[in-house]
């Protein structure tokens, strides 16, 4: 495991496996590098794939602040150190911060972003009733709370995700998932920002995503100058676990053009 120190003195450790170019991937809130382990096979014969864990995950330090603005810096600073031209793939809160360390570095080949929430979704008083939870240290429930009312995800993948060896990780991890929803209600999402990534940048939506994730990838599409949406058909926020071939097959596509 390698690390890389970020500008605000947080210490962001990263893993890889696989051979050729770098492809960097940067799982969500409340996640580990672990959840890659399904699809991370799928590249590796063409990649050398990055998995990197966000601050206050596995083996990166904790921190202060964990607003989007820091996490950004951590991302740039991944890539930077892994140097060269890096594709850059990031999921839910991973991509919001790899939108914004698109704007950090210029190492970023391409870009690849599945349903970044830049859009307003929390109902009002929702991250008071998971630090509740976290604080009566019911960690499944904040996890399961946040999935099935915000996310809406279906009971089976819910199950899915419990019945992975990453889930005790992801658990251990759940409180990185209030500091990240903390620091959404913070962000707002400047379009004029964004006309400077210039990159190709790849916006993956599943086809039975919840109205927000559709609202948030037609708000990046308008931004950035050189982006695609693709629909993942049949699919929501996970379909790295629940279709992972469709999913592996659209990214290495994308990376291929």
């Amino acid at each position: 495991m390698e690390k890389v120190i970020s500008k605000d003195g947080t210490p962001i450790a990263y893993e890889a496996s696989g051979r050729g170019p770098a492809l960097l991937l940067i799982h969500g809130g409340g996640s580990t590098p672990e959840r890659w382990k399904l699809i991370s096979p799928r590249f590796e014969p063409h990649y050398t794939v990055y998995r990197v864990a966000m601050r206050g995950v596995g083996g990166s330090g904790d921190a202060t602040d964990y607003s989007v603005e820091r996490q950004a810096e951590d991302m740039a600073a991944v890539v930077d150190a892994i140097g060269g031209s890096v594709n850059v793939l990031g999921h839910s809160f991973g991509g919001l911060c790899a939108l914004e360390a698109a704007l950090l570095t210029a190492n970023i080949r391409r870009l690849i972003l599945y349903e970044p929430p830049i859009v307003p979704f929390l109902p009002p008083g929702f991250v008071d009733r998971l630090r509740a939870l976290l604080d009566a240290g019911d960690r499944d429930g904040v996890w399961a709370t946040m999935n099935r009312e915000i996310v809406k995800m279906p009971e089976h993948e819910i199950e899915v995700q419990r019945a992975q060896a990453a889930h005790a990780a992801r658990l251990a991890g759940v409180h990185i998932l209030v500091e990240a929803l903390l620091a959404l209600e913070r962000y707002r999402f400047d379009p004029a920002r964004y006309y400077a990534v210039i990159v190709p940048t790849l916006l993956l939506v599943g086809g039975d995503s919840p109205a927000w994730a559709n609202r948030a990838t037609q708000a990046i599409q308008s931004a950035v100058p050189n982006s695609k949406v693709i629909v993942l058909p049949g699919q929501q926020h996970i379909a790295m676990d629940t279709a992972p071939d469709l999913f592996a097959r659209e990214v290495m596509a994308f990376l291929n053009e």
